[in-house]
């Protein structure tokens, strides 16, 4: 799960860059860095969900460096 505040949105988005292929990002947001990780595994956990239910693999996680 990547979270990076935006300007232009006023709000802390939420990316998840396993699922790029999948999903459009971001995926969520949030008002507080607290609540975009709530609304983030809310969204993981909908994907996982769906992915199982369609028999579909899960993606491969990704290792993101900080900068």
């Amino acid at each position: 799960m990547l979270i990076q505040w935006s300007d232009a949105d006023q709000a802390y988005l939420v990316t998840l860059p396993e699922w790029a292929g999948r999903v459009l990002g971001p995926v969520t947001h949030g008002d507080t860095y607290e609540e975009a990780v709530r609304n983030g595994r809310d969204a993981l956990a909908a994907l996982i969900a769906s992915a199982n239910k369609q028999g579909e693999p899960l993606p491969a996680p990704h290792l993101i460096a900080a900068v």
